[in-house]
């Protein structure tokens, strides 16, 4: 008989989770795992052990896990896992080189926003995120949000690229949509990211800015969860405008209409242990074969790519 298994994102639809704290079960050795390939699998009969001993809530629990298969795998094979979020194929790039790079960390990759991002570092739940939210009062890019959210800890901020953001718009921009002021026109149907992503701090940033209530955009609560979802609701013409980075546009085949050079930075915890993965990360990023794929793909700054934004 066949052993049923499961991957992070089906086990985390199974428990109501997120995927986050799914791959810091596995991260932490709570819930073992193996790797078939390229992706993570859990198997039906460790899922359901590990259910039990979360009902049976003993002390025990917590001192067995320390010695769980997959605790035991990585020390003996000298393999750690990093956790890297964000939804840009540019970390996908980067994952890439890192397996390529190295035998002893294991990067797995979390998709979600950049304010979510931050706050599953604050949590322990990743180890690489990358953010792009503005400040609209300074107009800086990611900062106060570090510092804010990652009060007490040492880390580090490092460029990966620049984007640029703005609308998407249909073909031809029949309704003129140029600029944030142009929002105030009526008659406008809006389509919006999720809740802690980049784009939607912006879009909330310039609306307050520009004093424009969310109440006055028809489709403000209509959410997509990536930035080609958002231009494929306006090539649609279920919108007639949407908020994110040009590479998307070309995708999709929609009018964009450029607003502003966004920042798009790493983050990482300085510390011991952390060590080894920040001096590799950093090595790739300033490597000119990382560099040349990225140039071959549209929208991308790569002028500051590798340079230390801040170091806490």
């Amino acid at each position: 008989m066949q052993e049923i298994s499961y991957t992070p994102e089906e086990v985390a639809k199974l428990l109501r989770v997120s995927k986050l704290t799914v791959y810091d079960l596995i991260k932490k050795g709570n819930l073992p795992a193996y790797r078939v390939g390229k992706q993570m699998r859990i198997d039906a009969a460790d899922l359901e052990a590990y259910k039990s001993r979360t009902k049976e809530g003993h002390a025990a629990f917590s001192r067995s896990m320390t010695e769980s298969p997959l605790k035991q795998s990585f020390s003996a094979t000298g393999v750690r896992p990093m956790v890297i979020t964000g939804q840009d194929v540019s970390l996908d790039i980067l994952t890439k080189y890192i397996e390529k790079t190295t035998k002893t960390v294991r990067p797995l990759r979390s998709y979600v926003g950049s304010l979510d991002s931050l706050i599953s570092m604050y949590q322990g739940q990743s180890d690489v995120v990358s953010t792009h939210l503005l400040d609209g009062d300074t107009g800086e890019y990611n900062l106060s949000y570090i510092r804010k959210i990652l009060v007490g800890f040492p880390y580090l901020v490092i460029n990966l690229c620049f984007r640029t953001a703005g609308f998407y718009v249909q073909k031809g921009n029949p309704k003129q949509i140029r600029s944030w002021e142009d929002l105030k026109k009526p008659g406008l149907t809006i389509v919006n990211r999720e809740k802690g992503s980049g784009a939607r701090v912006l879009l909330d940033e310039q609306l307050r800015l520009h004093g424009i209530s969310p109440e006055q955009l028809k489709g403000y609560e209509t959410e997509e969860s990536n930035h080609l979802g958002v231009a494929g609701k306006v090539a649609e013409g279920q919108a007639d405008v949407g908020v994110g980075i040009e590479k998307a546009a070309y995708i999709v085949g929609v009018d964009f209409v450029p607003l502003i050079q966004e920042r798009y930075d790493l983050v990482m915890l300085k510390t011991p242990q952390n060590r080894e993965w920040i001096e590799i990360i950093m090595e790739i990023l300033q490597s000119e074969a990382f560099r040349n794929e990225l140039k071959s793909i549209r929208g991308y700054d790569l002028s500051r790519t590798g340079e230390i934004m801040l170091e806490a």
